[in-house]
Formats: C-alpha cells, sequence, structure tokens
C-alpha cells in the first residue's frame, strides 16, 4: 500500500515520493511531516479521555526527502491540560518542532455555539484532475473544489482525502488526516503567481473543537497579503459533520 513514510524503527521513517511539496523535488510538503508529528504526540496521551485542542508546527528549515528521526515528550502534565511537545529531525538537525495541548474531554452537547456554516457536500463538490501545481503530496490527495481550486487566485474552498496512508501499514487517525490537509490553506487560497512569487508559511497552528471522523477534510481557506512581505492564510477546517477546527499560517512573501 502506497504512503507517506515507511517505518524503519519505532522512531525512524523515510519519507516517500508522495510527500514532495511545491517548492523544490527534494523537500516535502508540510502536510504529511506535520501529520506524522500528530502521529508522535497522540503517544502522550493523558489517562483521562482528552483530545489534542491545539498544535502548533514550528518550521525550522525544509524538510528533506530522507529519513527522519521523530520524537515528543510531555512538558506539563495533568489531569484536565497537559501540554507536550514533539521535534522532527534529519541528519541530526531540527527541521521542524511542534507544541499541543491536550484538554479533558466532557459533555457540552446542550450549549455548542459559534460554529461556522457546514460546507456543500463532497458529492456536489468537482474533482480536480489536473493540477497547476507540482509534487508528489498534490498527488497523494484527492482534491474536489467547491469553489476556487490551486490554479485560480484568490479565496478557496475544498474537500480533500489521502489516496496513500500516513505511515505504511497503518490507518491515519482522525487528526492526523486533518493536519495532513491544513497546511494547504495557503496554496488552496493563494493570491500570487506561484512562477513569480514565494509564499511559504514558517508555521502552521491547528485550534480543534472535535475530531475528525472519516476521510474527507474540508478546507475553507483566505490569504491575506499585507505591505512588507508578510501574509496569514486562515482557514476553517470540515469533517462532513461540519466544522472542526480553524487553522492559520504566517506567510514569508517574497518576489523569486
Amino acid at each position: 500500500m502506497p504512503a507517506f513514510y515507511e517505518p524503519l524503527a519505532d522512531d525512524l521513517f523515510r519519507a516517500t515520493e508522495h510527500t514532495v511539496g511545491p517548492w523544490s523535488p527534494q523537500h516535502q510538503h508540510l502536510g504529511p511531516p506535520a501529520a506524522l508529528l500528530t502521529r508522535a504526540l497522540e503517544g502522550t496521551a493523558p489517562d483521562v479521555p482528552s483530545m489534542l485542542a491545539r498544535i502548533t508546527v514550528e518550521v525550522l528549515g525544509p524538510v528533506p526527502v530522507g529519513d527522519l528521526r521523530v520524537r515528543a515528550w510531555r512538558i506539563r502534565p495533568g489531569r484536565s491540560v497537559s501540554l507536550v511537545a514533539g521535534e522532527l529531525s534529519a541528519d541530526d538537525r531540527t527541521v521542524a518542532t511542534a507544541s499541543a495541548w491536550w484538554i479533558a474531554t466532557g459533555d457540552t452537547f446542550e450549549v455548542v455555539a459559534g460554529l461556522p456554516e457546514p460546507l456543500p457536500p463532497v458529492r456536489s463538490a468537482r474533482l480536480l484532475t489536473e493540477l497547476d501545481w507540482p509534487g508528489g503530496y498534490l498527488h497523494a490527495m484527492e482534491w474536489r473544489s467547491v469553489k476556487g481550486q490551486f490554479g485560480p487566485r484568490g479565496p478557496g474552498t475544498v474537500w480533500a482525502r489521502q489516496r496513500v496512508a500516513l505511515v505504511d501499514g497503518e490507518e491515519p487517525s482522525g487528526m492526523q488526516r486533518l493536519m495532513a490537509v491544513a497546511d494547504s490553506g495557503n496554496g488552496v487560497s493563494n493570491r500570487l503567481d506561484q512562477s513569480e512569487w514565494l509564499f511559504i508559511n514558517t508555521e502552521l497552528s491547528v485550534h480543534a473543537w472535535k475530531v475528525p471522523t472519516g476521510e474527507w477534510i474540508g478546507l475553507d481557506a483566505n490569504t491575506t497579503i499585507g505591505p512588507d512581505g508578510i501574509g496569514v492564510a486562515a482557514s476553517v477546517l470540515h469533517d462532513q459533520s461540519g466544522a472542526i477546527a480553524r487553522g492559520t499560517q504566517a506567510l514569508l512573501i517574497r518576489p523569486r
């Protein structure tokens, strides 16, 4: 079965061609590394029912298409809230870090409020078969457009699901699927010609209020560009039951 990563040891993984991003054939799209870090963070789960309510991935450099070592640990254990961290390294160099909050779950069904409107169903979205963006990751995902896509510039809304596993031989968790898609906000809502401009995110932060279910993740994204070479891509993330999270990316914007 195709996968983003082949396991070599408990903490060592080999990236496949499916992880390649749009900027260089030697570097990964951040979606698979973010999901791999999330997999490690899930291994720090508290003893009480909890969910990863916030995950932030800091990008310290390009993530090479090669062997990666990943680890995670607890910083601040607790019964109601726990702060945890993770690290992704290649050739003994740290290329990304993560921090996350576990928050104990409870029953708040009767007071649910403030949810963004749900997206149109997957079956009504248009399958994207011709992607202007290069990269193995883009083609390792199935993309369906609600509005916009990777070519036309401006806000975009898509449904996406993995065609491949995260780790060979494993079924991805809901949070792993979420993080594999969340980093595509700046691509889905890009406002610039990628042959002339770079708009690379330095981090990804996702705040979730529900663990996604099912294979499909919806991404409703908009990019804001400021006057000083800095932008922000903001997304609302969905599963087929409705909105489940918000994501943001700080963007470095430069002419090529």
